[in-house]
């Protein structure tokens, strides 16, 4: 998929699915560039005219006050020195001085708000567009590049509200001195421009570096955060194979690399901090001097020059907020870019309402032609790491097929683009009807549900009541359409005795169920939605020996009456299916009926004799577990 025009390709975020650690293979999701994020933020912004108004004019304010402080002092000096009346002077210091801070107050309020309204817009479109996302661009980018653009990277950006506030007040802040400084002398503005080209020599040196080092800093860190990810989520494969010392060099490495980009790019704002100190005194000695050979030569009073002084040294505090935000800012920028690189996705496109209107909703055939896909894409020069190779699969209207194989043959991979998930490198996946036959390619996402539902060995149940978790499949349903949908898949008993029923609280932080009731929840969610076919990836290896019964009658009453491809975690299972594929190394090596392929005495029949006979010569079959 070819980026958007405003955004570049990032480095490789790691690894991912299919993808060993450390493969150089993947591709990242886009980063923007400055001027198409700068562009984001500007149309962000003036989506809230009424805020962004307000804070303006606020910090206009506040900015005029603090620079009118310093000015009314000086003139305090001239009076006391020609021995007039003070009072006029302090009555306006007084009220500059209250008016100064009311506005700061405001204005730090306004900017606030704005900034927060701006970091939650942003932060939706990105949890939207992510939620969106092509299965083709999320696969190949990994989980751990969204995760870390969806979490830290919007943390950040929010984070950098308060600071924006901040760079707001003190532009406007430098601008309004600038001005001061010309109303009081000419000279003495120059005096003040000499710590322009100091900072610019720091900033020549600083900000060449600093973007690249951010974004850098930002790439790693997804880096890091896809190992964790993939440490988290492989924890069982970690524990039995004996890997959690590999893997804990894997988070440690990410995690070096992601410390030394920071104190590399910490190391280049220290030199920026330091050299900001010596402009600070340049310019302010520069002024000094400037202001005594003037007031010798009688152009300017000992008020003016005080009065300069003073506005220098209260630009001591803007002035270092600018330069030491450019730190934070770099940080923010780089975040910002990551960001609308996600907003920047472009949509898939529609599906053609031709297409749609001869897909079929009702009696729909699974046809699989030359199925083949790789994960990675491959080096130059080499073939690609196939994990599937040229599948070739029929599954007619209203019957069920088994895939069976040992661990890593491919049948979670062939399940998900069988089930729309993603697509698959070559070949194509065909629902067939009275019409004929429409490849999933030409469908859009809310087709391929609305025809396909895909149960997953681990389902989530979202915080909320029972009811609310279930109407995520049918937002319409009644209480008893949820109830019926609970008695098919032997749920509603419990449910029932449940002290709130379908009101009951669930999810992360209130009730905890059981493996083997989520997966029921999960069950019912695809019966509310009734879709003709129906894809489960080894949907009852979770509930575990006690659970394994009921949940397998649940999914068995869920495939009646529907097309269905069924990953038997069980041989059980496979066995009451109409057909069966025993898949390995990716390849289809027999297919037929229970019967026929035990008749035939190959790879299947000796599964199931090792299965069903666990204690026979030939030990555990992979992918296949014994019933209790």
């Amino acid at each position: 998929m070819s980026a958007p025009a405003g955004t570049t390709t990032g480095p490789a975020t790691g690894d991912g699915a299919g993808t060993p650690a450390g493969d150089g293979g993947q591709r990242a999701l886009p980063v923007a560039t400055g001027r198409r994020s700068a562009a984001v933020l500007a149309r962000t912004a003036t989506a809230h005219p009424g805020e962004l108004a307000a804070a303006l004019v606020t910090t206009a304010l506040a900015s005029a006050g603090t620079v009118a402080l310093p000015l009314l002092l000086g003139r305090a000096v001239d009076v006391v020195r020609a021995g007039t009346s003070l009072t006029p002077v302090l009555v306006l210091l007084a009220l500059a001085a209250v008016a100064t801070a009311v506005a700061s107050a405001l204005a730090r309020r306004d900017a606030e708000r704005l900034g927060a309204s701006i970091a939650a817009d942003l932060r939706e479109r990105v949890v939207e567009r992510s939620l969106r996302m092509s299965p083709r661009v999320l696969e190949r980018a990994g989980s751990g590049d969204v995760a870390s653009r969806v979490t830290e990277d919007v943390e950040l950006f929010t984070s950098s509200v308060q600071l924006g506030a901040t760079v707001l007040t003190s532009a406007l802040t430098v601008v309004l001195s600038a001005a001061g400084f010309v109303s009081l002398d000419w000279r003495l503005a120059l005096a003040f421009c000499t710590v322009f080209p100091v900072y610019a020599l720091s900033l020549r040196g600083y900000l060449p570096r600093s973007g690249p080092l951010y974004a850098a800093e930002r790439a790693v860190a997804a880096r890091r955060s896809q190992v964790v990810l993939q440490s988290f989520h492989g924890a069982s494969t970690v524990h039995a194979y004996g890997m959690a010392a590999l893997q804990g060099r894997r988070v440690e490495v990410a995690s070096e690399r992601t410390i030394g980009a920071s104190l590399a790019a910490l190391r280049t704002f220290a030199r920026l901090a330091v050299s900001m100190n010596g402009a600070e005194a340049v310019g302010l000695s520069s002024l000094l001097l400037t202001g005594f050979l003037l007031v010798r030569g009688g152009d300017v009073s000992v008020g003016d020059v005080t009065a300069a002084a003073l506005l220098f040294h209260r630009l001591f505090g803007p002035l270092g907020a600018l330069l030491l935000s450019f730190d934070e800012v770099q940080r923010a920028a780089a975040a910002l870019g990551r960001l609308v690189g996600v907003v920047d996705l472009p949509d898939a496109p529609d599906a053609d309402p031709g297409v749609l209107e001869r897909a079929p909703r009702r009696a729909v055939a699974l046809r699989v032609r030359g199925v083949s896909h790789a994960y990675a894409d491959p080096s130059p020069g080499e073939d690609p790491d196939l994990v599937l190779r040229a599948v070739d699969l029929d599954v007619p209207a209203g019957t069920s097929l088994a895939v069976v194989g040992g661990s890593g043959a491919g049948k979670t991979t062939l399940a998900a683009i069988v089930g729309g998930v993603f697509p698959p490198t070559a070949g194509r996946v065909e629902l067939v009807g009275a019409q004929g036959a429409v490849d999933l390619a030409d469908l859009d996402a809310a087709a391929v549900r609305e025809r396909i539902g895909v149960i997953a060995q681990e389902s989530h149940v979202f915080t909320g009541t029972l009811r609310e978790d279930l109407t995520l499949a049918r937002p319409d349903a009644t209480d008893e359409d949820l109830h019926r949908a609970l008695v098919v898949i032997g749920a509603d008993d419990w449910v029932s005795a449940l002290p709130e029923g379908l009101g009951t609280r669930v999810g992360p932080g209130e009730l905890p169920l059981s493996p083997a009731r989520r997966q029921q929840l999960a069950l019912a969610r695809v019966v509310l939605r009734d879709p003709p076919v129906v894809v489960l990836d080894e949907a009852t290896a979770e509930a575990g020996s006690a659970g394994a019964r009921d949940l397998e009658q649940a999914a068995l009453a869920v495939v009646a009456g529907r097309t269905a491809l069924v990953v038997a975690h069980r041989l059980s299972q496979a066995a009451v299916c109409d057909a069966i594929a025993v898949v390995e190394a990716g390849e289809v090596v027999e297919l037929g009926s229970h019967a026929d392929l035990l008749a035939r005495g190959g790879r299947y029949a000796r599964l199931w004799s090792t299965w069903s006979h666990p204690g026979r010569p030939g030990g555990t079959v992979p992918g296949a577990v014994a019933e209790p």
